[in-house]
């Protein structure tokens, strides 16, 4: 009897054990999966060709991009596909895994038609900024969502989004529209800030860093060379005339940091984000926004956004085979060993993912390029403003056949011509376009004009160049005319430094790393866009990839669960 009783209780034990594992496993999951790494890191260097991981990379050290070289996923074939290269159309493209016709940021600034003045590509005139005056911005011009949106989507809102720039666009953009938190570098105060998009007032943590004064510690502070000759020994001399000058400073080492100021103030904090010094002072708030906004503290992925700007505008002023921008490029990776040796730290070597790109490269300074027998030459944006108006003026009658308050953008390579005009003369838009593209194509170094009618039309030549030309634009916001520049050809007004914004391979070509869980070490050659990086890193987590993507989940370099 005893026996019988004991086997039953036994009996009734397993029956509970097996339905309490059934419901176990029919609840829903509330929190993370375990494979999840607990923290996401994207780091987007502004102004970064794949040349300089080519160029440099015998010289850098353990922990930064060796992190990358040695351990990670690689690919050295990734190429932007479309026109345009500037700063917010690569960020955007990034977050969205999509070209500017689908995400809809076509350029750092457009012409909006509707209320007839140039905006940027994170104007908002509903918003604030918080910790300083000026024009409201947020992320309301990206069209569908971004990487960061999904991931917020995936966890019903648990998962924190935070991004980090010197720039608005740098920080605000890769955050995507459900961001918690962006914060950029205000020059004229030397201050972290943000929008009222996304808090009130800043957080107490950031108020505590502003209170610090942490870029005021850099005044007065020498950037002097750091590394053996030979590093110099892949740039130019140091000091060449067609180099531009930082604000208060020199063509030469050593760059002493004060923007000719007496102590710290605008002059200086301008000339500090044209540094190395910069870059640090970006890792700091990094490192206390972690720690401060608790990322990566429980189930729910968290995404860090790092966007290092100081590359771009010191690449703008000295150019990319310019001593600085080799220095610089070897501080930025003393910079990422000492950011991923923090994180290891924090989180453990496999706790995280982290994620490398740039949002485009650079051309040479065209009198480098010159002077080494490879052509280079600058276009001065009058020179086509006048061309196409003396032909729209002979063909068409006396008017300003580009609208005025446009004129900025010629130097972006879009060309918005005076609507009401053409209306007045009961003109045919095409042939006015048409015209307009014939005269901006005999302007020196100019190679080739696209026009609104036949970009949405597709009538136009299906080649690369043609490809990478609609990829780029949108009926909405772009100009009526589109200009791409002969190779070694820049629109830029100054008389040295360089620029960005061809569909050249100096400019289309840059680096994509990953390394992390279920990261797949090895160099990989086969073709890609920095638009495949949003449903790469979605795969990974295993959600939805955002809604306008044109990228491809870089299967290659997952490992399987």
């Amino acid at each position: 009897m005893k026996t019988q009783r004991s086997r039953g209780i036994a009996l009734a034990l397993s029956l509970l054990l097996f339905s309490a594992t059934l419901f176990a496993q029919s609840r829903p999951q509330v929190r993370g999966v375990p494979h999840r790494p607990k923290l996401i890191v994207l780091i987007i260097i502004d102004q970064f060709p794949q040349d300089y991981l080519f160029r440099f990379k015998s010289f850098f050290g353990i922990g930064g991009f060796r992190r990358f070289l040695d351990e990670g996923a690689v690919f050295t074939n990734c190429f932007y596909s479309y026109a345009q290269t500037l700063t917010a159309p690569g960020h955007a493209t990034l977050a969205t895994g999509a070209v500017p016709a689908a995400h809809g940021i076509i350029g750092n600034e457009w012409f909006d038609r509707g209320s007839g003045e140039i905006v940027s590509s994170v104007t908002d005139r509903s918003r604030r900024l918080v910790g300083t005056t000026g024009r409201g911005v947020s992320p309301q011009a990206i069209i569908g969502t971004t990487f960061a949106d999904q991931l917020r989507l995936s966890t019903n809102f648990r998962s924190k989004v935070v991004g980090l720039s010197l720039k608005d666009r740098g920080a605000i953009l890769p955050a995507g529209k459900s961001g918690n938190l962006a914060l950029w570098f205000d020059s004229r105060s030397g201050q972290f800030i943000t929008s009222d998009y996304y808090v009130q007032e800043l957080p107490p943590w950031v108020t505590q860093f502003n209170a610090a004064k942490p870029a005021d510690k850099y005044f007065g502070a020498r950037w002097e060379k750091g590394f053996p000759a030979a590093v110099y020994a892949q740039a130019d001399a140091d000091d060449r005339p067609y180099e531009g000058v930082s604000p208060g400073g020199t063509r030469t080492f050593p760059h002493v940091i004060t923007g000719g100021l007496s102590s710290p103030g605008p002059a200086f904090y301008d000339a500090l984000t044209a540094t190395p010094f910069a870059n640090d002072l970006l890792v700091d708030l990094a490192l206390a926004a972690i720690k401060n906004e608790h990322l990566g503290e429980d189930d729910d992925p968290d995404l860090l956004i790092i966007s290092f700007s100081a590359n771009d505008i010191a690449g703008h002023t000295y150019g990319p085979f310019s001593q600085e921008v080799a220095d610089l490029t070897l501080r930025t990776d003393q910079t990422l060993a000492r950011l991923f040796s923090s994180l290891d730290r924090r989180f453990g070597p496999g706790g995280y993912i982290a994620a490398l790109s740039a949002d485009h490269g650079v051309s040479p300074i065209p009198e480098f390029a010159a002077a080494h027998k490879l052509g280079g030459r600058r276009i001065a944006p009058a020179a086509v403003i006048e061309a196409v108006q003396q032909h729209l003026r002979a063909r068409f009658g006396d008017e300003k056949w580009i609208d005025p308050r446009a004129e900025f953008l010629v130097a972006a390579g879009m060309i918005y011509l005076n609507r009401e005009a053409i209306s007045k003369r009961n003109l045919d838009p095409a042939a006015v376009e048409r015209a307009a593209a014939e005269a901006a194509k005999t302007v020196p170094g100019v190679a080739a004009s696209f026009t609104r009618t036949d970009l949405l039309a597709g009538h136009y030549r299906h080649d690369r160049l043609g490809a990478l030309v609609a990829n780029g634009f949108h009926p909405e916001r772009s100009g009526d005319v589109i200009i791409v520049t002969e190779p070694l050809a820049i629109f830029w007004r100054q008389s040295a430094g360089t620029t960005h914004g061809s569909p050249h391979t100096y400019d289309t070509h840059v680096p994509l790393l990953l390394f992390g869980t279920r990261i797949k070490p090895g160099t990989y050659t086969t073709p890609c866009t920095p638009a495949d990086l949003a449903p790469t890193l979605a795969a990974l987590l295993e959600i939805e990839v955002p809604s306008n993507v044109t990228g491809r989940v870089l299967h290659e370099a997952l490992r399987e669960r």
